[in-house]
């Protein structure tokens, strides 16, 4: 199983010249263990480890390793974003990422409508390209911020736009390719002469043609196609390789003048050829004016059996999820805001959406759509959606597969059978059998569908850790093929056969057709190195998993508590591969600004969580956390937090770095420029008694490369006086007065302490001017820089400290606020896990906000009002805090900002500004803390007149905003203040 697997891989790469490889590279080759972990896995359940990850930047590159392939008898695996489901994307020899180097738009042909792309171009990318010239590009998976072209073309990507739009398979126009024996072709439209001429010669590509016309050619191979192939109304099929659609060629009996190899190859999972470019057909723009109506069911059933109706109007979606899916978003931080439109508990809801010309035609085809649903007693709620909310609703269905991650413990939506399609009129009847034969196996199976395409992804829930449940995951594997084809389905609808599919092929089509694709596989790789046992001759779905069944549980222990995921292994397992840790800038968010900077697989929150959970179940070390390689993968993590709300699945990847440097200092030692930052508030404590000698000294050239500071940076100067001293000198004339609106407990955390004394100062005369007495009472310091410095045990004692101190004296009326973000959120987040008083911590973090919360519901309330302000003009722009967006909202930056009625008040869309609190200071992380910077909130800054004002609530944020762009940031509160009457 996996070791086995591991160990064959570290003996195979050891007998290979990859140095001589690499050296013939003008891309990248990596063979060492950090780089053979992260890519032994993809979204599937599969984990098979590679000798070697090469990145090639050129199609000469491919060649060459093509030809060292062929050389060593090493299978290639071509893979783009992997986020494959049926493990096509992993394996045992070379994996080939074009993610990195293959990302250009090559041409566009706008009178024709054509596009042509590297393969390592995003869809999203794609279409944002497309959109000023009214087109785009239909197919659009769940994962489409982040999945490229070159994967949509191996798995024949279908998505939600199937019904209205079509397959990738459908837009194939040309596809350039290397075949296996490394010569460069061209697969496009032929004339049936044209494609008998290509059988002339004694190249690959011309035995390759002659073998396709030979064995299509013969009528009992055409007979035995049509018999046993799924049904030709299902459109969304990848059942082996669609030779099925080449016999509509004239040159087979067919009646289509046209034949394009490049039919097969799309979805053929990389096992043919070498894809190198492609173009595409693409299409005009939807209409502007749509609606969606999110149907409500009590039951699965009930839901499909609408689907029949909602499929006779004009749908461009037909989407299911079931209350499984719905219920996991409750929980997820960044869903959880996704399901206002939910109306009681449905077991199922399908969004049905139609689109117009005009607002008035679709209103009329969106009654229509609902009145025939009620005339046949569909669905028991049927609300409109418009706008931004349509938006909404489709980021809740794309998280779908990321959500099932978030399942708590070892049970897990397992992907044995998640990707079926029937003919839509089979569906009700298809359904109602495979929900008996779910619950004759104990089973409650988790439905998320293109229902409309007659396509579901089925899931049960299973402990694959467990050997009967393992032996489940084969038995309802089985029964289902046995099920599928029984209605003449697919048993892949759109995510390819695969591993998990593969070794039911030859039931699927029968044998003989079983036979003539591998013969087919043959005539294209004689030396099979491309994609090795992925549709043809795979090996066993139930081998090769990435946990390994009957295992004794690894018991880990940590400082922190990660009960809420039963143990930080387990937080480690709930990623599933899917990915969205590598959406980019124009996909919006965070997630996740290391991987933005690089585009490097290695800096992704995946590859972070791969490499953890590897180490921790395999690893022999006492202390497991004692890893060179998890020092490498967590090194660019800013603990931006994003992970935690943006990833479905809520893979806390900051927790679990805080963890790390924990047990690994522990056992490594604990830097003294670690020391430095970690004891930053206690050392500023003494320095603050002669702040400008201080200031002097910590910004001399050979004390910042003592330190392994950056020499570009100017380490934070000290405020003359601490804020503490401050309120020693003016407490007394500020309390003066009467307080209306009852008291408020500031907290003052180290960074407004020490160097941000203006906006403590500010903060303290707003609330006090507006009605508020506000108390500061003595407490310890956040302990953010230890956490961040994983010097544990001090933050451990700072917490259980702090909320001794705070429990009883926060209350409902008595809230504790906070200025800086990342220190006050310390109480909702980090001291759930650190804090002794587990309970007591609890309490207090629902009484614990920003400054900017406590004030937007002191305006809700009507307590704060606009009269309260001046109306003078003023136009301002907010950033966010990492922390402030993962863990709480901008929104309530917006709320505060814009009770002035003259405000004009927007939220840049720009991700991590870099600065990470220390992160960027640091010699070694200046250069990728400023391309962070760069990658969105830069320009954005540059573009902002000067006269507008720039807001952001964490002082890290205003430094590197300063850095970066010479722009002077404000607090919020200091902004608010400067609007008072």
């Amino acid at each position: 199983m996996l070791n086995n697997q591991f160990l064959d891989s570290n003996t195979m790469s050891k007998t290979l010249p990859l140095q001589q490889l690499s050296d013939a590279l003008e891309g990248d080759l990596f063979y060492d263990e950090l780089h053979k972990i992260i890519y032994s896995t993809d979204a599937s359940t599969y984990q098979i480890k590679p000798i070697a990850v090469a990145r090639p930047k050129t199609v000469a590159d491919i060649q060459t390793l093509v030809r060292f392939a062929n050389d060593h008898q090493i299978p290639l695996t071509p893979r783009t974003a992997g986020t494959s489901l049926a493990g096509q994307t992993v394996g045992s020899g070379i994996i080939v990422d074009v993610s990195k180097y293959f990302t250009q738009i090559v041409s566009f042909d706008k009178e024709n409508k054509t596009v042509t792309v590297q393969p390592g171009v995003i869809r999203d990318e794609l279409n944002l390209f497309l959109k000023p010239h009214g087109l785009f590009f239909g197919p659009n998976t769940s994962t489409s911020n982040r999945c490229m072209i070159g994967g949509m073309v191996g798995n024949n990507s279908s998505g939600t736009t199937s019904i209205r739009y079509g397959v990738t398979r459908d837009k194939i126009v040309e596809l350039k390719a290397i075949l296996s024996d490394g010569s460069a072709t061209v697969f496009k439209s032929l004339s049936s002469t044209e494609f008998l001429d290509k059988t002339k010669g004694d190249s690959l590509e011309s035995a390759i043609y002659r073998t396709l016309y030979e064995e299509l050619s013969n009528t009992e191979t055409q007979k035995e196609i049509v018999k046993e192939f799924p049904k030709p109304e299902i459109h969304r099929r990848n059942t082996g390789y669609a030779v099925d659609l080449l016999l509509k060629s004239d040159l087979f009996s067919g009646s289509e003048p046209t034949i394009n190899l490049g039919t097969l190859l799309c979805g053929s999972e990389g096992t043919l050829a070498f894809t190198t470019e492609v173009t595409l057909k693409v299409d005009d723009l939807p209409p502007t004016h749509n609606i969606m109506v999110a149907a409500h069911f009590h039951t699965i059933q009930e839901s499909l059996e609408a689907v029949m109706i909602a499929m006779k109007h004009h749908l461009y979606t037909c989407e299911m999820m079931d209350d499984t899916i719905l219920n996991c978003t409750k929980t997820n931080r960044e869903q959880a805001k996704n399901r206002f439109f939910i109306q009681g508990d449905p077991k199922a809801v399908i969004m049905l959406e139609v689109a117009a010309t005009t607002i008035e035609e679709a209103e009329r085809q969106a009654d229509a759509l609902i009145a025939d649903l009620e005339q046949h007693n569909f669905g028991y709620a049927l609300p409109k959606l418009y706008g931004a909310d349509i938006d909404k609703i489709n980021e809740l269905r794309k998280a779908g597969l990321g959500l099932l991650g978030s399942i708590v413990g070892d049970d897990k939506a397992a992907d044995s059978i998640e990707d079926t399609a029937v003919e839509l009129s089979d569906l009700p009847n298809y359904i109602a059998e495979f929900a008996a034969m779910m619950k004759k196996h104990g089973q409650d199976a988790i439905y998320y569908a293109h229902a409309g395409a007659g396509e579901l992804h089925l899931r049960p829930v299973l402990n694959l850790k467990k050997k009967e449940d393992l032996k489940l995951f084969r038995t309802i594997a089985t029964e289902v093929a046995i099920l599928v084809k029984k209605y003449r389905g697919s048993l892949s609808g759109e995510h390819g056969d695969g591993i998990v599919r593969g070794e039911f092929l030859p039931y699927m089509i029968g044998d003989s057709n079983y036979e003539l694709l591998k013969r087919i596989k043959k005539a294209f790789d004689p030396n099979a190195i491309f994609n090795k046992g992925r549709i043809t001759d795979t090996p066993k779905m139930d081998e090769n998993l990435r946990v390994e069944s009957g295992r004794v549980e690894p018991e880990i222990a940590t400082i922190q508590d990660f009960s809420d995921s039963m143990g930080i292994l387990r937080a480690a397992e709930k990623c599933n591969g899917s990915g969205d840790c590598r959406k980019l800038p124009s996909a919006g968010g965070t997630l996740c600004p290391s991987y933005r900077a690089t585009r490097n697989e290695k800096d992704t929150t995946r590859a972070r969580a791969n490499a953890l959970r590897q180490y921790l179940t395999d690893s022999d070390k006492e202390n497991k956390f004692d890893q060179e390689e998890l020092y490498q993968v967590f090194d660019l993590c800013v603990s931006c937090k994003a992970c935690a709300s943006e990833c479905p699945s809520n893979v806390d990847i900051a927790s679990m770095k805080a963890e790390f440097l924990y047990q690994y200092q522990k056992a490594n030692g604990f830097s003294n420029r670690n020391k430095t930052f970690a004891y930053n508030a206690k050392l500023n404590n003494l320095g603050s008694l002669t702040p400008r000698l201080t200031n002097w000294f910590a910004n001399l050239s050979f004390v910042k490369k003592k330190m392994g500071i950056a020499p570009q940076r100017v380490v934070p100067h000290l405020a003359p006086k601490t804020f503490r001293k401050w309120l020693d000198t003016h407490h007394k004339e500020l309390e003066e007065g009467t307080y209306p609106n009852g008291q408020v407990i500031l907290f003052c955390d180290e960074f407004t302490n020490f160097y941000d004394v203006g906006v403590g100062v500010d903060t303290y005369e707003l609330l006090t001017k507006l009605g508020y007495q506000v108390v500061i009472v003595d407490h310890q310091e956040s302990g953010r820089a230890f956490i961040s410095k994983g010097f544990l045990e001090q933050a451990k004692a700072i917490a259980t400290i702090n909320v001794d101190i705070f429990k009883d004296l926060v209350t409902d009326a008595i809230p504790l606020v906070g200025i800086e973000p990342s220190a006050i959120l310390t109480f909702r987040d980090e001291y759930l896990r650190l804090a002794e008083d587990k309970q007591g911590a609890e309490q207090l973090a629902k009484q614990v906000f920003t400054i900017e919360e406590f004030f937007k519901n002191e305006i809700a309330k009507g307590v704060i009002r606009p009269d309260q302000f001046s109306d003078e003009v003023k136009e301002i722009k907010i950033h966010g805090h990492c922390h402030q967006k993962a863990l709480s909202t901008v929104e309530a930056t917006f709320a505060m900002l814009n009770l002035p009625v003259n405000n004009t008040v927007t939220i840049y869309n720009s991700g991590c500004c870099g600065m990470a609190g220390s992160f960027g200071y640091e010699e070694e992380h200046y250069e990728i803390s400023m391309q962070m910077g760069e990658d969105t909130l830069f320009p954005k800054i540059r573009a902002t007149d000067e006269k507008v004002a720039i807001a952001a609530a964490g002082t890290s944020c205003r430094h590197q905003i300063f850095d970066g762009t010479s722009r002077t940031a404000q607090h919020p509160v200091t902004i608010l203040k400067s609007c008072l009457k």
